[in-house]
C-alpha cells in the first residue's frame, strides 16, 4: 500500500507532533528486557499519545504461532489473541503484510465472528498495521476507535509511523533479552565451574552474601586488576589455601 500517495494533499502528522510520539516510545521502552513487558508498555504508551484512539493491541507471532498479546484495556485483550481463531484484522495485516483499516465494524463484513465481538465490547473502528521484529517474529499493532469513521488517513499514518518504530525497539528489546538469557547461563555454569566456584564460596563466607552477588564481586574486582577472572578467582583461591605464618 503506498500510504504516501495517499496522505499527499490530506491532513499529516506534524513534525512535532512525530518528533513526541517517537520520543515517548523510544523512552518506555530502552531499558526494558523483557518481550512481553514491552508490549505492554508500547500499546500503553500508544493509546495515551495518539489523539482519537480509545484502545490499542499487539498480537505477536513467532514462527507462525502466538508468541504473545497486549491490550492497553485489559477487558479488550481477546480482540489481539487468536483463541477464537485467526479471522481477525490483524492476522489479515500479518498476513497480507499491509495495512489493513475498518472505518466503520458496522458496515464490516470481514471477521464476521471478531466483528461481532468487537462490536459488544464498543469497538466501532479499527486498523492493523504489521510489524516486523526480527527473523523469528512478526505482529501487529491494532488502533481502536469507539466511534464510527473516528480513525481517519491521519491515524493510518501514525499507524504506520507505530509499526515501523515498533519493530525497531521491540527487536532491540529481543536481543537484550537473548543476552540476559545468555549471561544468566553463563552465570549459572561459572557458579558451579572449579576455581571459580570456589571463589565465588569465599566469597560468600567472607561476605555473608549470595552467589550471584559474589560472582559480581570476582567480577568487579577482574575489571579493576585487568585480568580475566579465573586468573582473579585463582589469585583468591591460592591466598586462601595459603598457611598463615606464626
Amino acid at each position: 500500500m503506498n500510504l504516501e500517495a495517499q496522505v499527499a494533499g490530506t491532513e499529516t502528522l506534524s513534525v512535532l507532533e512525530t518528533a513526541a510520539l517517537l520520543r515517548e516510545l523510544t523512552a518506555g521502552l530502552i531499558e526494558v528486557t523483557d518481550f512481553d513487558a514491552a508490549l505492554v508498555q508500547l500499546v500503553g504508551l500508544a493509546q495515551a499519545a495518539v489523539a482519537g484512539v480509545a484502545w490499542c493491541g499487539f498480537t505477536a507471532l513467532r514462527a507462525g504461532e502466538p508468541a504473545g498479546v497486549a491490550a492497553s484495556d485489559p477487558a479488550l485483550a481477546g480482540l489481539d489473541d487468536l483463541s477464537d481463531g485467526p479471522d481477525t484484522p490483524a492476522m489479515s495485516a500479518i498476513h497480507r503484510r499491509e495495512m489493513i483499516i475498518a472505518e466503520d465494524l458496522g458496515r464490516e463484513s470481514r471477521w464476521p465472528g471478531w466483528t461481532a465481538r468487537a462490536r459488544q465490547a464498543g469497538v466501532r473502528g479499527v486498523i492493523s498495521a504489521p510489524v516486523d521484529v526480527d527473523e523469528q517474529v512478526i505482529g501487529a499493532i491494532n488502533l481502536y476507535a469507539s466511534t464510527p469513521d473516528a480513525l481517519t488517513t491521519r491515524h493510518q499514518l501514525t499507524a504506520m509511523l507505530l509499526a515501523e518504530h515498533a519493530g525497531l525497539l521491540l527487536a532491540a528489546v529481543r536481543g537484550r533479552e537473548r543476552r540476559a538469557a545468555e549471561a544468566t547461563e553463563r552465570d549459572a555454569a561459572l557458579l558451579g565451574e572449579g576455581v571459580v566456584g570456589q571463589a565465588i564460596g569465599v566469597i560468600m563466607t567472607q561476605r555473608g552474601c549470595p552467589a550471584p552477588e559474589a560472582l559480581e564481586v570476582l567480577r568487579s574486582a577482574a575489571t579493576s586488576l585487568d585480568i580475566p577472572l579465573r586468573e582473579v578467582a585463582e589469585r583468591l583461591v591460592a591466598t586462601v589455601a595459603r598457611p598463615r605464618e606464626g
